[in-house]
């Protein structure tokens, strides 16, 4: 896992590059990320920041401009919700797959040497030269099955 350190350096280098300024409220958006683990809307990142520093008066635009810059330069990753949104974790981290559960909203990371090599296998079979890669599974975890099943025992009583 990379170090907070080195993501506030980079974070710095990058707004210098970009002509940007560096602010407690951007440095707030990648410290929330980065002491949480899991993955985030926009507006959970909000909160946590105000619950950790409500002092800082970070504008939940702000939150989405940050969020959109982190990501742009890797130090942020997001899934796609559709009309949901993005959900946000911090960038840098070990390459990963995602399931996602559509009855809580659980995320589940995980990590498949096999899937790795078969989707080498495939982008080889068509000659594509593929750069980088995502997998979302989605369905139900197991506790969100197990209240389905109830329910539906409910209803035929």
């Amino acid at each position: 896992m990379v170090t907070y350190d080195f993501l506030l350096q980079e974070l710095k280098r990058i707004l210098k590059e970009k002509k940007l300024k560096f602010t407690r409220q951007r440095e707030l958006v990648l410290k929330a990320l980065y002491e949480n683990s899991g993955h985030f809307s926009p507006e959970e990142i909000y909160n946590l920041i105000n619950e950790i520093a409500p002092e800082s008066k970070v504008g939940i635009a702000t939150v989405y401009r940050t969020l959109s810059l982190l990501e742009e330069e890797g130090l942020a990753d997001s899934i796609s919700f559709g009309a949901e949104g993005k959900r946000y974790e911090i960038g840098l981290k070990k390459h990963h797959d995602h399931l996602i559960c559509i009855g809580c909203g659980k995320i589940i990371e995980f990590f498949d040497e096999t899937i790795e090599r078969q989707q080498e296998s495939v982008a080889n079979r068509f000659d594509f030269e593929m750069t980088e890669h995502s997998m979302k599974i989605i369905g139900w975890c197991k506790e969100c099955q197990e209240i389905r099943k109830n329910e539906q025992k409910e209803e035929k009583h």
